[in-house]
């Protein structure tokens, strides 16, 4: 299909710096194609969904995986920004580099030259490959725990480019910018469909009759990189690491049998059950990479009801909930969030989308 249908014109001003406080009084867009959109807060979820039903969560953890370094060559310095986005080895990190031109296979970077005092003094890496749009395989020298500390001590939250070219990072964010369920250390940017999910929203859902599970698929910063094909055919997605455990596939399959229906909270979980699910629609044990691409004439398999956040122009995933819940009903449903001036994107309102039924 051609990339220019998922286009549209997004103010400025839509954009959220900040998540709603609390987080779940923000704005809920109901989308039914077929039917009136409904605006409602996200509190009013257990409302707007069936005892039986279960809500799908992605625990993983965001790690602080952006780092800002200094490559040397003799006296010739060129200051590099690395966000790592899939761990390839208790050593080794696939990572987009900033200005990728200026680095070369076998090139040494010192990460922690940021003013931020870093693990052990330096962290430091060898540039092992470069492959395609800035990406490049670091081995660093530390390993395993070890790493894990450093790059903690190091790194900073990997904020979107839309808001990380609007103010710096803080320490608000390393609380904001994950979900309070968050398990699984791995993720470089957040489910931030979860961000909106409180303790208190969750006594509600309980009260409600209303099941949640929970999945884990390591988002990598290849979620913020645009579509610069023409045509969502010629379009590269990257591989991200998840899982479905047996007992969690169990579960969802036993509430599918006795007319539950499916809740993904986010389109990383919705991507990662479709990935682990098989043709009949039955959810199976699953554990490795998936680049599952979903666009409009997808058959989905698992998934009922999608619970997201509002999308980029033009993205992979504004096409995965055209493919939802058909393109004209979510063109009318993104028109409308912006004329009622929802806000937009990682820390912005959320939708509540049903399933195109074809």
């Amino acid at each position: 299909m051609r990339v220019d249908l998922f286009d549209f014109d997004l103010p400025e001003d839509r954009i959220a710096l900040r998540p709603a406080s609390p987080r779940d009084s923000a704005r809920l867009l109901v989308v039914r194609p077929g039917e009136r959109l409904e605006d409602r807060i996200v509190r009013d979820l257990p409302s707007l969904l069936r005892a039986g039903d279960a809500l799908v969560f992605n625990d993983t953890k965001v790690i602080p995986a952006r780092l800002s370094g200094i490559r040397r060559r003799g006296e010739a310095v060129a200051h590099i920004e690395a966000t790592l986005h899939m761990r390839t080895g208790a050593d080794r990190w696939k990572a987009f580099l900033k200005p990728a031109k200026r680095v070369s296979v076998g090139d040494r970077i010192q990460f922690g030259h940021d003013g931020e005092s870093c693990f052990l003094g330096t962290l430091e890496a060898t540039v092992a490959e470069k492959g395609e749009g800035g990406e490049a395989l670091l081995v660093f020298d530390f390993s395993g725990p070890v790493l894990d500390e450093a790059i903690a001590a190091a790194g900073h939250i990997p904020l979107p480019p839309y808001i990380a070219s609007k103010r710096p990072d803080d320490e608000q964010d390393r609380r904001d910018y994950q979900t309070i369920y968050a398990r699984e250390e791995g993720a470089v940017a957040a489910p931030t469909a979860g961000l909106h999910f409180t303790p208190d929203l969750f006594a509600a859902l309980d009260a409600a009759g209303i099941e949640r599970y929970f999945v884990t698929l390591h988002v990598g910063a290849g979620t913020f990189l645009p579509v610069k094909a023409e045509d969502t055919e010629a379009h590269k997605m990257h591989a991200e690491w998840g899982e479905v455990d047996e007992k969690t596939a169990g579960a969802l399959n036993a509430v599918r049998a006795r007319g539950g229906r499916i809740v993904s909270v986010g389109t990383t979980s919705l991507r990662l059950l479709e990935s682990a699910a098989d043709p009949s629609g039955i959810l199976k044990p699953w554990s490795g990479e998936t680049n599952i691409f979903i666009t409009p004439g997808y058959r989905f398999r698992m998934v009922d009801i999608l619970m997201t956040n509002f999308h980029l122009p033009r993205s992979t995933l504004f096409m995965l909930v055209s493919a939802f819940s058909g393109l004209e009903t979510m063109q009318v449903a993104y028109h409308h969030a912006i004329e009622r001036e929802y806000r937009f994107y990682s820390y912005g309102d959320s939708s509540l989308l049903f399933r195109e039924q074809t």
